[in-house]
């Protein structure tokens, strides 16, 4: 396009000092030379770059149809005009064309509502969100709350819903203590049981105490004493997780369940 717009622009410029005689003539004498060019093609339609059909398309698009039919040319006045329109929808797709492929992003007022009510509502699909998301006035397709979901990496509701053993002890760390045996053996050669209880928020161990017999009354004067340590401590404790060693008595269970033992709830949560 430049060429021919460069070429065309001095060309302009050397018709202004010429007189209409002078310009007269030199019509006549191009419409001589398209009538010559016309004989010797013949049947065979001169070719015409993009950049040639641009221009002409630019310079005659504004005469009316009735001043292109008395035009001496070498196409027709509708192939003018059919031009002038691709040119113009060439440039209006060119305009509208995207500037990076792809879906446009779901704009912020949209994305926040959705994640909130996920991280809020575990238990809850996309398609409830949605749901819930049109009961607010909130016009968005099921479809583009289940992408913006996946995109920032919230899994399915059935996922989100259910709640595992790791999540559970993080949840309630604080209200937790464990509680086991550790078997050794002295320099002498004498087994001890020692009975150990470590809190998981802070990961501080209790040694209850050391014995080589375990008995029964032992181990339910052990959980005596540690109700009292807690109690000193000001700690809020509400589950103790054990495994089923036959030496942990029955007694050992009722005395951390009773209402009077604060500060467990009377929830004792053994664990296989």
């Amino acid at each position: 396009m430049a060429y021919p717009a460069v070429t065309n622009a001095f060309a302009a410029l050397r018709l202004l000092p010429m007189s209409d005689r002078a310009k007269d003539a030199e019509i006549l004498a191009l419409r001589h030379q398209l009538t010559v060019l016309e004989r010797q093609l013949g049947n065979t339609r001169p070719p015409f770059t993009a950049a040639d059909r641009a221009w002409l398309a630019a310079l005659l698009h504004p005469l009316p149809r009735a001043a292109l039919r008395s035009m001496r040319l070498t196409v027709r006045p509708d192939t003018v005009l059919r031009w002038h329109r691709d040119l113009m929808r060439r440039r209006h797709a060119a305009a509208s064309r995207p500037k990076r492929p792809g879906r446009p992003p779901t704009v912020r007022s949209i994305r926040l509502p959705v994640l909130r009510l996920a991280r809020e509502n575990p238990s809850w699909g996309y398609r409830r969100i949605h749901g819930e998301l049109a009961l607010l006035g909130v016009r968005v397709a099921a479809s583009t709350v289940w992408e913006i979901l996946r995109t920032e990496g919230v899994d399915p509701a059935p996922g989100r819903g259910a709640t595992t053993w790791t999540d559970f002890l993080r949840s309630q760390a604080d209200a937790i203590l464990a509680c086991d045996f550790i078997e050794t053996v002295t320099l002498t050669g004498q087994r001890q049981y020692i009975l150990a209880v470590i809190e998981h928020a802070t990961r501080r161990v209790r040694i209850l105490g050391a014995t080589p017999r375990p008995a029964a009354a032992w181990v339910t004067q052990a959980a005596r004493s540690l109700i009292m340590d807690l109690e000193d401590a000001g700690a809020t404790v509400k589950f103790l997780i054990r495994d089923r060693d036959g030496k942990f008595p029955v007694l050992f269970d009722e005395v951390l369940s009773t209402p009077t033992s604060a500060p467990f709830s009377p929830r004792c949560a053994p664990r296989g």
